[in-house]
């Protein structure tokens, strides 16, 4: 059996709620997941109540978008294990929340300039949660205003499309002590999207470790099995845990699978047991 760290749902910029999600990872034979939705808690309530009803394993988490040194791509923090009621995180995801809403309007506001027919109102309406681009770019498909999502993010809604607003995001050290204030575990997302060689992540990746980092994503959809080895040993030097996920967020990605990535993808159950027992060396719970 294998499980999955990363996974959104409608709480932010999935298609699936957090019950849907997790009763797909139940039908795809996996024994644990992580809801890591963006910037916010909402959804994690529902899925842990139905892992509960299901017995599957459900752990609670976020994912935070943290500024990256000059000439990086995107980084992106995972926190695992957040606490039910997270007391430090809150002020935290109550910022970004104001700081998105406000983007979110800004990028609807160009959208209509440029003759789209969008409406904010519509996106909202489109969004059962936190409102993101991808539910921006559903909107745009309905109106006929694009032929297809990926057109929606290359047109409008990427970094170089006419209607981006970049997002506010914490610096790293902020972003991994709100996490740790609260017990939860701080993982670096998807290293390949920083677009740095090894050799270049390396010192970057020592600078989040004395903030407090714990882990890095080894296993990941983007990850090659050359990339997947060289991070591995990147931890193995750093003192880093690995960790995994697909990063599935249902059809706003249709090709990637929960837990299978773009179908090779195996996060192993052992990535989770070193976790586990890390956090319990650190009196932490599991």
């Amino acid at each position: 059996m294998g499980i999955d760290l990363h996974t959104h749902s409608t709480a932010s910029d999935g298609t699936d709620t957090p019950a849907e999600l997790v009763r797909k990872a139940t039908a795809a034979g996996l024994s644990a997941i992580a809801l890591t939705d963006h910037d916010t808690d909402l959804g994690l309530a529902e899925a842990r109540a139905t892992g509960q009803d299901l017995g599957l394993t459900v752990i609670p988490g976020v994912e935070l978008a943290a500024s990256a040194p000059p000439g990086c791509g995107a980084m992106h923090l995972l926190g695992l294990w957040l606490p039910g009621e997270p007391v430090h995180l809150r002020r935290t995801l109550d910022w970004l929340g104001s700081a998105r809403q406000e983007r979110n309007r800004e990028m609807a506001q160009r959208l209509a300039d440029l003759g789209t027919g969008l409406t904010y109102e519509e996106v909202e309406a489109q969004a059962r949660g936190v409102v993101g681009r991808p539910h921006f770019a559903q909107v745009l498909l309905r109106l006929r205003a694009v032929t297809s999502l990926e057109e929606a993010f290359r047109r409008y809604l990427g970094r170089w499309g006419k209607a981006y607003v970049p997002k506010a995001k914490l610096t790293p050290k902020k972003a991994i002590q709100a996490l740790l204030a609260d017990g939860a575990t701080p993982v670096l997302a998807h290293p390949c999207l920083l677009g740095l060689s090894v050799a270049e992540l390396e010192p970057l990746a020592r600078e989040l470790r004395s903030y407090g980092l714990t882990a890095m994503e080894v296993y990941y959809s983007e990850h090659s099995p050359r990339q997947m080895d060289q991070y591995a040993a990147l931890c193995g030097r750093l003192g880093l845990l690995p960790s995994g996920g697909s990063d599935y967020h249902g059809r706003v990605k249709p090709g990637i699978s929960l837990g299978r990535g773009r179908g090779n993808l195996h996060v192993p159950e052992s990535v989770l047991d070193r976790l586990r027992e890390h956090r319990v060396q650190q009196g932490l719970w599991v």
